[in-house]
């Protein structure tokens, strides 16, 4: 069976991009990793096991599988640092601005709307990305509860 990994190996690789150990490990982390992390945070991940491994070739490498409708990039999460999303299908992510943490929701309206604005428009979209920011149940416990003011 064929794993996103290999997936992401054989787009490199069609690309004519050396597969080094760095980025053999930096698809496999997007490939498996429910998470969206950001370059510092796949970099950090990986360093400790490859420690040639510079920032660099990470911002490097996710621009690529970015350009090659691999990944998303996602934006910031309340944090000023882009996030990466390694899951393509459509779905709806969830941004907390409090933890940045971001998840996946799954909406199957997401891919009636991609099938309806595809067939309304012409287009052959290459994706969507659609982001609501909030805060997660989390932080809501965690955020003092503002009350409504009185009215007069």
């Amino acid at each position: 069976m064929i794993t996103r990994t290999d997936i992401f190996v054989q787009t490199l690789r069609q690309a004519g991009l050396r597969l080094t150990p760095q980025r053999l490990a930096i698809c496999r982390l997007l490939a498996t990793t429910a998470r969206h992390p950001t370059a510092q945070m796949i970099y950090d991940a990986l360093r400790p096991e490859y420690p040639s491994l510079s920032l660099a070739t990470v911002y490097n490498t996710l621009d690529v599988l970015v350009q090659l409708n691999m990944i998303h990039a996602l934006g910031s999460a309340g944090d000023d640092a882009e996030h990466y999303d390694g899951n393509t299908d459509p779905h709806i992510n969830l941004a907390c601005i409090s933890c940045h943490r971001v998840i996946d929701l799954e909406a199957p309206r997401v891919q009636t709307l991609e099938e309806e604005v595809a067939a309304n428009s012409g287009y052959h979209l290459l994706g969507a990305r659609v982001m609501y920011y909030g805060l997660c149940p989390e932080c809501q416990q965690r955020v003092p509860q503002t009350t409504e003011p009185a009215t007069p």
